[in-house]
């Protein structure tokens, strides 16, 4: 059985094809390069003949086929007018893949975010939208399979933690019994993540007086520290100019405040693991890694997951692909209660909204 998970960064579109839950297709394309030419990646997609593939969710919808994707649907996983879709990248390239793949008649499902599973108590959820998009949610499913693997435990079993530091957002998600039972997406993040602001202050979004969706990708650390968007690995060897030291120290305390507000809701938690494209430079995943275990006295271990260089959420997508099939991931898609999925993103907003 051949299945794909496809994850849409702000960075990097990361495809990972599975054959019976063994990594055989490990490709990356640049989110500009999709958004010019999605078919580029579709093809590579089709020709890999897989009986399930994951595609680009976004935010999220509940369990649902492409053949049964709405126009609400659409919207809802991307929460960007037309109008200005085409300041961003992976938006476009999001939107141009989904057209694409339903023309072909592919065999696609879209999963949920964090906000739309059963297993968050709807109290965690008022006013909220970005609990963590369906990416977060494939990385967190990822963190349930590699930690009862590694420690050699059931689902069931299974407690933790998980920091997601990626290159747009930063993500916080906690684990109980195997099951998602909470989570801080990015735009709710408490302090900034490398692109993006972090938690917008009410008054800021005042003062802005009309916000755009290019605004969501601003703000952050590599912003504060140079006023552009820098690599990551170029952001880390400058640690020792004071600007970049400043915007690196303002990432960590976003992370002890979020880990902290998270362990709170998993008393039990085994460990803290750490994911996400900055965690891979050793300088800063270290000095996370210190941090942590100075101030909550529990193991903290990198994401492990599958073999294979594309970015934690592809392989948890391709993780969810493979269980919705049928494969040796069945019983934890199961477990997971993905299928058990509902509403819409915006159920538990109590705001007047213009949508």
């Amino acid at each position: 059985m051949r299945v794909i998970g496809v994850d849409p960064g702000t960075k990097s579109f990361d495809v990972i094809g599975l054959e019976d839950g063994k990594i055989k297709l490990d490709l990356t394309f640049p989110s500009e390069v999709v958004a010019q030419e999605p078919g580029k990646i579709v093809k590579a997609i089709e020709e890999f003949n897989a009986d399930l593939i994951i595609g680009p969710s976004g935010y999220g919808v509940p369990l649902k086929h492409i053949s049964e994707l709405t126009e609400r649907d659409r919207f809802e996983m991307t929460l960007v007018r037309e109008d200005e879709l085409k300041e961003i990248p992976v938006l476009i390239g999001l939107q141009k893949m989904v057209s694409e793949m339903a023309e072909k008649g592919m065999n696609v499902w879209f999963i949920p975010g964090v906000i739309h599973l059963p297993t968050v108590p709807e109290w965690r959820k008022y006013n909220k939208i970005d609990m963590g998009t369906a990416d977060k949610m494939a990385i967190t499913v990822l963190g349930i399979y590699d930690q009862a693997e590694r420690l050699g435990i059931e689902y069931k079993d299974v407690s933790f933690v998980l920091l997601e530091v990626g290159f747009g957002y930063n993500y916080a998600g906690a684990v109980k019994g195997g099951k998602i039972v909470d989570g801080i997406g990015g735009t709710v993040f408490p302090g900034p993540a490398y692109v993006n602001s972090g938690a917008l202050d009410g008054e800021v979004a005042y003062l802005l007086r009309e916000i755009k969706k290019w605004h969501l990708f601003w703000g952050g650390a590599t912003v504060i520290a140079a006023n552009e968007i820098l690599p990551p690995e170029e952001f880390a060897k400058r640690l020792d100019e004071e600007p970049f030291a400043k915007a690196w120290e303002a990432m960590k305390n976003g992370f002890l405040k979020a880990v902290a507000s998270e362990l709170a809701v998993v008393k039990e938690a085994k460990e803290i693991i750490l994911s996400g494209r900055l965690m891979r430079i050793d300088e800063l995943r270290k000095d996370v890694e210190n941090l942590f275990e100075e101030h909550f006295g529990l193991p903290v271990v990198r994401q492990r997951g599958l073999e294979g260089m594309a970015k934690e959420a592809a392989q948890g997508s391709a993780i969810i692909a493979d269980g919705l099939a049928g494969g040796q991931f069945k019983e934890l898609v199961e477990h997971v209660e993905i299928k058990k999925s509902r509403g819409s993103v915006l159920d538990y907003v109590k705001l007047p909204l213009e949508v």
